[in-house]
């Protein structure tokens, strides 16, 4: 049974993702650049019915940064590289979403080059954001300053851009507060653009002019997309505090460079000037600069690249700050077992001379953690190995909160699932917990709480401290009516089932890491079909299908060369369009993708879909025109229809009414008559479409869509067939881009499903008359049972249209034993007429109708339930069934 709780409202008045699992450069991709609002009106509040949350997942994305406050305890915040910053909620042992405020012009803001907390003022934190440095992110860099713990901010505009999103992104914090004298902050740049200090409290910025070198390190100078040939610049800034007194600024800071010869300087005048440290090491980029304030330390961890993903090689140095010695305290030597840089430099504030490094870059067979308890004189390791491909752990992996970390693999030995980790830059032990450390990696944020075990040769539990965190980039959405609440097709990480968007799913969509576009047949909604591209060297076909609603699925074969894109599955699931973005053109199958045939008449990276009725209409949209194929995709025609868009379009067929098609891309256009012609829609600017299940005493599906009305950005909801709009997000529930995908649910009046570019797959409902829970049913009538009887049902009309209709029913034991192999029976009073069933197999003779149920549901135990889907025709009225029977028996009703 579908789950069917009112959503809380998000804590804190609450990609493509950033390069979650390999080095491949796909997960660079910016959104395209979203337009402005019309007129630059300012945005406003809007619908108090709605709150928001995330369908669970558990991070998805990379987290290259957590912060502790060194004065507060319980207090830290963690940033991601394009889905905002969160704070640490310890009372609640989850993380709160800090940057939801974001919109749609400034969607940049939502990659976070680097966060600080102010050990002065705990109340005050600051995010240097900024997704990338060059023109996919049209804006410059901030940074957002608060005084109350991230609920609210303040905006600085900065004179470059931050890359929050680019190369060298786990290296830092580039953004400190003096620890003395709190209203000075310093932020290192990027892109040649030196150091740069705050006085005010980061409200204003100015360069610091002597600082002598703004870096000049690129990672691939060639680079023709501006990713990989920008200058990382300054990446850390270190203080001493005991060179400062409360009021006074530090008088020694330490900085980080990104250059090969001359990597780190320091000054002795409070900011004043600046100096390279004699007889620094060379040759390495500096990811951390950590000081160890009791010893007199300062660490420096390395690497041959600025990663996240990549570096084969790196040292760690320890630097006597009184006498000036540099030593190399490496945890390997040079040489073969040294294939991976060092980075995730930590200390342990409450034992002085506990030091914690990883190997960040060590992909195989997994991360690697070290260990020091003696200032880097001697180190051990998380795992060392045994008598190959054994490897002995001091560790043990916990993810039953997370299940799908396996990544539905079972490597061989040495490799594990899941990993301890990779990507491994932002590791921090709690300053004033030496047991709790935290870490990021490419796809969650994992801890533990007993970390002196390790001292002690005692195993310690790793498990993930994630709850909260959601940052995945959504690619596309699908909400099936029936048992799945929403299939989510997402960037590096698959995609989830969610049957109930309150629960982690067990597991990802399997064998390839990017999807690009899903769907499934509206008259048989177990038949889901996805499509995308792989992370990193993959070798599966590009497409997977599912015969049980996207729990399960089996690979079909490709087209030669085809990848991403997006696909169609026909209204009854018996053949599916697949329209890739590369390497081949629309083609269609017969079948589960046993074999492909190229459509004729349809251009080469055409968006597709398919009319949700009829099986052998299928319809495309590339460069303004619009096409139609009515032999189940073999061959499209196109439209006369003029004035359709001609950029990014998204478009959509409505459930239940064959040709209903809505087309929207800055405007949005509605044909009923199958694309022949189309009639533009006023009073939105819309930039995609989505349908959900009508309003009580309504006609037709309620419409979704993220736009502009009246000048005004939002989430935009309409039930009356598009007449008029009213916005449903408000201010503090933006999420920056979500221009990918929205869908409302089938099921559930009010019900919208979000994607967004980094915050995961939202979604919202309404306290509204009818939303939320399903509705109940008809109570009884006059000869009917009493509620004690040993069944109950539960009828409702979940959307209705013109001549169609869906339906939910929902039969309950109510008894004491089991209720095995049941019947359930009823009769229609006005000659409705079911097309399609899911959850069970139906006949129907007349009015009168049977259901049997599937093999999962044919046994319900005492208070069990099951729920049985289905879509009818109906003419003049369509009045609920009066009385249900289980087996001969009447059951009772409501």
């Amino acid at each position: 049974m579908r789950r069917r709780r009112p959503a809380t409202a998000l804590l804190a008045g609450l990609a493509l993702t950033g390069g979650l699992l390999t080095a491949g450069t796909a997960a660079a991709t910016a959104p395209a650049a979203p337009a402005a609002a019309p007129g630059g009106a300012p945005e406003t509040g809007a619908a108090e019915h709605y709150t928001w949350d995330n369908a669970q997942i558990g991070g998805g994305g990379f987290v290259p940064g957590i912060v502790f406050n060194r004065s507060e305890p319980g207090l830290a915040y963690a940033r991601t590289d394009i889905g905002g910053a969160y704070r640490w909620d310890e009372a609640g042992q989850e993380w709160i979403p800090l940057l939801d405020h974001v919109g749609w012009d400034e969607w940049g803001y939502s990659g976070v080059a680097s966060i600080a907390t102010d050990a002065v003022d705990p109340d005050r934190v600051y995010a240097a954001v900024g997704t990338y440095t060059n023109d996919w992110d049209p804006n410059n860099g901030a940074v957002l300053r608060s005084s109350d713990r991230g609920e609210t901010w303040q905006t600085s505009e900065l004179p470059f851009k931050l890359g929050g999103n680019m190369p060298g992104r786990g290296m830092g914090e580039r953004l400190v507060v003096d620890p003395n004298d709190n209203d000075v902050l310093y932020l290192g740049a990027p892109s040649g653009h030196g150091l740069w200090r705050s006085t005010d409290a980061g409200e204003t910025w100015a360069e610091v002019a002597s600082f002598p070198n703004p870096g000049d390190y690129v990672l691939n100078p060639d680079d023709p997309w501006g990713l990989e040939n920008d200058i990382i610049g300054v990446a850390w800034i270190t203080f001493d505090p005991a060179t400062g007194s409360p009021g006074s600024p530090t008088q020694t800071l330490y900085a980080g460079v990104a250059d090969l010869e001359e990597s780190v300087y320091r000054s002795t005048d409070g900011g004043a000037t600046w100096q390279a440290v004699p007889g620094q090491p060379t040759g390495f980029l500096p990811h951390k600069g950590v000081l160890d304030e009791e010893n007199g330390h300062l660490y420096v961890a390395t690497s041959d690249n600025p990663g996240p993903y990549a570096g084969e090689d790196g040292e760690v140095w320890r630097l006597d700050t009184a006498d000036g010695t540099w030593t190399d305290v490496s945890p390997v030597p040079a040489g073969d077992d040294r294939w991976f840089g060092f980075s995730g430099l930590t200390v342990d504030r409450q034992n002085p001379g506990t030091v914690m490094v990883t190997g960040y870059s060590s992909w195989w067979p997994d991360t690697q953690i070290f260990r020091s308890t003696d200032s880097g004189e001697n180190w051990t390791q998380a795992w060392s190995w045994g008598a190959y491909p054994e490897r002995a752990k001091r560790y043990e992996m916990d993810i039953s909160e997370f299940p799908w970390l396996t990544f539905g693999s079972n490597p061989q030995p040495p490799e594990e699932s899941p990993k301890l980790g990779w990507m491994t830059e932002g590791m921090e032990i709690d300053p004033f917990d030496s047991d709790r450390l935290m870490y990021g990696t490419g796809a969650t944020l994992y801890g533990t709480t007993e970390l002196t075990n390790w001292d002690r040769d005692e195993t310690f539990t790793v498990r993930p401290m994630v709850r909260g965190l959601e940052e995945t980039s959504v690619q596309d959405l699908a909400a099936p009516p029936g048992a799945t609440e929403v299939l989510s097709g997402l960037g590096d990480v698959g995609g989830f089932r969610h049957t109930d968007v309150e629960r982690v799913p067990d597991a990802m969509f399997p064998a390839f890491g990017t999807t690009t576009s899903l769907d499934f047949a509206e008259l048989s909604p177990d038949t889901v079909v996805r499509v995308g591209n792989h992370v990193g060297e993959g070798t599966a076909p590009l497409v997977g299908f599912s015969t049980d609603g996207g729990s399960t699925w089996f690979q079909g074969t490709a087209p030669s060369g085809a990848t991403g894109g997006t696909v169609a599955a026909a209204a009854d699931g018996s053949r599916f369009v697949w329209s890739p973005a590369e390497g081949a053109g629309p083609h269609v199958s017969v079948g589960f993708g046993n074999s492909w045939t190229a459509s004729r008449g349809l251009p080469q990276g055409a968006r597709v879909e398919a009319d949700r009725v009829d099986p052998d209409v299928f319809y495309g949209i590339a460069g303004g025109t619009f096409y139609v194929s009515t032999d189940g995709g073999a061959t499209f025609s196109a439209s006369a229809a003029t004035g359709l868009p001609t950029g990014d379009v998204r478009f959509a067929a409505v459930p239940g009414a064959r040709g209903d098609v809505w087309v929207a891309g800055g405007g949005l256009w509605r044909s009923t008559d199958a694309g022949a012609t189309f009639t533009e829609v006023e009073g939105i600017a819309a930039d995609n479409i989505g349908f959900g299940a009508a309003a009580p005493g309504a006609d037709y599906h309620a419409l979704y869509s993220s736009g502009v009305v009246d000048g005004v950005r939002g989430i935009h909801r309409s039930l009356d067939a598009g007449a008029t709009w009213e916005r449903i997000n408000d201010d503090e529930h933006q999420w920056a881009w979500t221009g990918s995908a929205i869908t409302g649910d089938p099921d559930v009046f009010g019900r919208v499903y979000i994607g967004t570019n980094g915050r995961g797959v939202i979604y919202g409902d309404t306290s509204e008359s009818g939303g939320g829970e399903p509705g109940p049913g008809p109570g009884p009538g006059p000869g009917e049972p009493p509620a004690e009887a040993d069944c109950s049902v539960g009828y409702r009309v979940s959307g209705q249209w013109q001549g169609g209709f869906q339906g939910e029913v929902t039969l309950r034991n109510t008894g004491d034993e089991p209720l095995s192999d049941w019947r359930l029976t009823w009769a229609f009073p006005s000659g409705q007429r079911i097309g399609q069933l899911w959850n069970g197999t139906f006949a129907q003779s007349g009015a009168d109708v049977t259901v049997s149920p599937a093999a999962w549901n044919a046994t319900l135990a005492p208070g069990a339930s099951a729920t049985i889907g289905f879509t009818g025709s109906w003419s003049g009225s369509n009045e609920a069934p009066r009385a249900f029977a289980v087996d001969g028996t009447a059951c009772a009703t409501g």
